[in-house]
């Protein structure tokens, strides 16, 4: 009995650690206060130029927005499209289709956010 615990704790420990690494490579790339901001107005809005995307996202810099647009980008959630064709060239930002396989997260998150707010608020009356 105590060998099949020891198994199980073992073997509990091994998805806890696979978990909590899964969820800290997922942190690591959509983490921070602008990455699921970009992403969840590109998905929105559609193909978006660099000031219009500034000016939906509130108090982002035109450096901070470019840094996180290069690494949203690197990693595959944004697409960066050059109208080379058309004077003064246009540059666009889309979403990517693999970024919109985190619109199920985005609106659990969404969810869950509401849910914590209506719940503070209640607890403060």
């Amino acid at each position: 009995m105590e060998n099949q615990d020891q198994v199980c704790k073992n073997g509990c420990k091994a998805a806890c650690s696979e978990n909590l690494a899964a969820v800290e490579d997922a942190l690591y790339v959509i983490a921070g206060k602008w990455k699921l901001k970009i992403i969840i107005v590109l998905q929105e809005m559609g193909n978006v130029r660099f000031n219009e995307l500034q000016r939906l996202i509130p108090g982002i810099s035109a450096r901070v927005l470019s840094n996180e647009l290069k690494d949203l980008e690197l990693n595959g959630f944004v697409k960066r499209v050059v109208h080379a064709e058309q004077m003064p060239v246009v540059v666009e930002y889309i979403s990517t289709d693999y970024s919109h396989t985190l619109k199920p997260v985005i609106m659990s998150l969404s969810q869950w956010g509401k849910t914590h707010k209506r719940k503070i608020k209640e607890e403060m009356l």
